[in-house]
């Protein structure tokens, strides 16, 4: 059986397995989501965000593009924060990259990839930020590797840019913003602990974030 009608018999065997496990599983589902968590990661096959992380149907809302990309110009990416964000009320937003990034990698090449051409530009300007930092990277892997946790980091960065975020942080508290690496070859999820603080204080003149010296 080919994987295309193989995923039926999976979808079958899922129901009756969490039926068997709690017969009002559905039913609860059908009530309505209040997750706590977004996530925003990469399409990528190999990166699957609920079997990694181990959460339920209904913990987590979920965003994925190629390379993981909050650019300021895309209305999906920002809908999805907005509604996460003003709606749902998330507690927690999470960017997510992974090495071994298909888009990262590609962004790197000098090559025509048609229409991916603007999209893989945010992560080309990425690479100009953060230029003389990489080039000191004499590895090949490494610096890719870099790449894929810098992208992240500016993700970040766009995401509390934003004004949803900002007015929920300002009256709430939350959501708290954090980056992450899931590393393809071992199966570990690496929290980069960035240092929003001091991107914060970066920015904050150029886009008027009044956050003062709060935790992100």
């Amino acid at each position: 059986m080919d994987l295309y009608n193989q995923i039926f018999n999976n979808n079958r065997e899922w129901v009756k397995n969490k039926k068997a496990s709690n017969d009002d599983f559905f039913n609860h589902l059908a009530e309505g989501q209040n997750p706590e968590i977004l996530y925003i990661g990469c399409s990528d096959s190999r990166v699957t965000a609920e079997e990694m992380t181990g959460v339920e149907p209904g913990q987590m809302f979920v965003h994925r593009n190629i390379a993981n990309l909050v650019p300021n110009n895309d209305n999906s990416s920002a809908s999805v924060i907005e509604y996460s964000v003003a709606h749902l009320k998330v507690k927690h937003i999470v960017v997510c990259g992974h090495y071994f990034c298909g888009g990262v990698k590609a962004a790197m090449q000098a090559a025509d990839l048609g229409i991916l051409n603007p999209w893989l530009r945010n992560i080309r300007d990425v690479y100009r930020l953060h230029k003389e930092e990489l080039n000191s990277i004499t590895d090949e892997k490494a610096r890719y590797n870099r790449l894929v946790e810098l992208n992240v980091q500016e993700q970040c960065a766009n995401v509390i840019k934003m004004a949803t975020w900002q007015k929920s942080f300002l009256s709430n508290g939350f959501p708290h913003v954090h980056g992450w690496v899931f590393d393809v070859q071992t199966g570990e999820l690496i929290d980069l602990k960035i240092n929003f603080n001091k991107i914060l204080s970066n920015i904050r003149e150029i886009y008027d974030l009044g956050l003062g010296k709060s935790n992100v």
